[in-house]
């Protein structure tokens, strides 16, 4: 349906989706070359957390938008360009009430579905993000898998050492929108780290990070990658490329990178030992 729906646009030329092993231009889409003229591209995770669909738990969609060079037809190289190049950011939260929070690149609102009359309506403008929050999203079935400096700052919040000096408090849903929705609303700090299984983590840059990043940082928060920096200014290889991913309240998210900068990241070192070789 989303893919239909920006095929039928004369603006989105070409579209690329978690689902799906390659980019796609709205004229195959559409199966007319004539869709194909478009000025932007479109990414999308179209059904984010679909294990909690049995269990009746949210779901949600993600998506951003980046412009194509100009006088260019959209390829699959014009994916592969850093999340600070996005001109659009948002995502669908299939809750107890539909709401869509989009950044236009000058900040953030949020809109909540109106089922009688089909339409949103704006219910959450100019949203910002607490600096600084109480509650963290992690999936700690995975702690021991965690580096060194995931372990050491989880370990500092439960022992009540943060310097944020706020008692914290342990909430995760399991979908990316639900739990950032929930980290944008009250403040906090959302993780999905690298694993030893999962060097890279699992999120992907370009489908999840990217907008979700954007949002935090126009709502005034952050998203950092832990040992590589902010996950705006990643230059991505590959259109399913996946990085670690730290989003939430600007002191939450920077504590965070505090402890990749003084604790040896593992994982980071032994992804740069592959690369030279």
């Amino acid at each position: 349906m989303l893919r239909a729906f920006c095929g039928a646009s004369t603006e989105i030329g070409c579209v690329a989706s978690e689902e799906e092993d390659e980019p796609r231009t709205c004229g195959e889409v559409m199966g007319d070359a004539s869709f194909t003229v478009g000025e932007y591209v479109a990414v999308f995770d179209p059904l984010d957390g679909s294990k909690n669909i049995d269990a009746s738990l949210p779901v949600g969609t993600v998506f951003g938008i980046y412009k194509c060079p100009l006088g260019r037809v959209a390829t699959k190289e014009t994916f592969l360009q850093k999340g600070n190049e996005m001109v659009a950011a948002g995502y669908v939260l299939y809750s107890a009430t539909t709401v869509l929070v989009l950044t236009l690149g000058s900040g953030v609102d949020g809109f909540t579905l109106d089922p009688d009359k089909g339409i949103f309506l704006q219910t959450h403008p100019d949203i910002r993000i607490p600096s600084a929050g109480p509650i963290y999203s992690f999936n700690e079935a995975n702690y021991r898998d965690f580096s060194s400096p995931v372990k050491r700052y989880l370990d500092a919040l439960k022992e009540g050492s943060s310097v944020t000096g706020l008692r914290p408090n342990a909430r995760y849903v399991g979908a990316l929108v639900a739990d950032v929705h929930n980290i944008l609303i009250n403040g906090g700090i959302y993780g999905y780290p690298a694993t030893r299984t999962n060097t890279n983590g699992k999120l992907r840059l370009l489908y999840e990070s990217c907008p979700m990043a954007m949002i935090m940082e126009q709502a005034g928060g952050a998203g950092s990658t832990g040992s590589h920096g902010r996950i705006l200014d990643v230059m991505p290889t590959d259109i399913h490329q996946r990085v670690p991913t730290f989003l939430g309240s600007i002191e939450n998210v920077y504590e965070l990178d505090q402890f990749h900068q003084y604790y040896d990241d593992e994982f980071a070192q032994e992804e740069e030992e592959k690369k030279k070789d």
